[in-house]
């Protein structure tokens, strides 16, 4: 495998330097694997457009997306990262577990999302019938699914980059699950 280390700001293209700069700006730190995304002079720039771009769903709603296809993908960093940022948008610690393993029990519409999230992860985009009417039962629309396999497109992309890469984990580490 090949060796990775996290770039600095000063090994970066100037157009991620400055987003380094923002990054830090509002975060406090430049999480490792937007650092590692830098490595490219274009996709850092790129990525985090795509990412904040306007959709449909609620910032819990991208939780639970984000939560249960970095767990099918067996990303450990964007299960820590977002444990973080599930715990900041209301999840406790045992929501998110049970996020991450394709249910949630406490609300019928967040059960219904994460299941069809982690379906069409699994099965590279086929859902069955009734999961996906489940979905829609529970009040989703065609332009929210739509905006579901955007938003797995996006957390496919980092769990993937994590995966190949393997760089140190920056965010409290997320708990494992069987």
């Amino acid at each position: 495998m090949a060796n990775f280390n996290v770039p600095t700001r000063a090994e970066v293209a100037p157009n991620n330097q400055e987003i380094f700069d923002n990054l830090k700006n509002a975060l406090g730190f430049v999480p490792n694997l937007y650092a590692t995304i830098a490595y490219s002079d274009t996709a850092l720039g790129n990525y985090l457009q795509f990412q904040n771009a306007k959709t449909s769903l609620s910032k819990k709603e991208k939780e639970v997306v984000n939560l249960v296809v970095s767990q099918v993908n067996g990303c450990k960093y964007c299960q820590s990262a977002h444990t973080a940022i599930g715990k900041m948008n209301g999840f406790t610690e045992e929501q998110i577990l049970e996020l991450r393993q394709g249910y949630f029990s406490s609300n019928e519409k967040y059960d219904a999302l994460v299941k069809v999230a982690k379906a069409i992860t699994l099965n590279k985009g086929k859902v069955d019938d009734t999961t996906l009417s489940n979905f829609f039962n529970a009040g989703y629309t065609k332009e929210n699914l739509v905006d579901v396999i955007v938003a797995i497109g996006d957390k496919v992309i980092m769990n993937y980059l994590h995966n190949l890469t393997q760089i140190e984990i920056d965010f409290p580490l997320a708990q494992d699950i069987a």
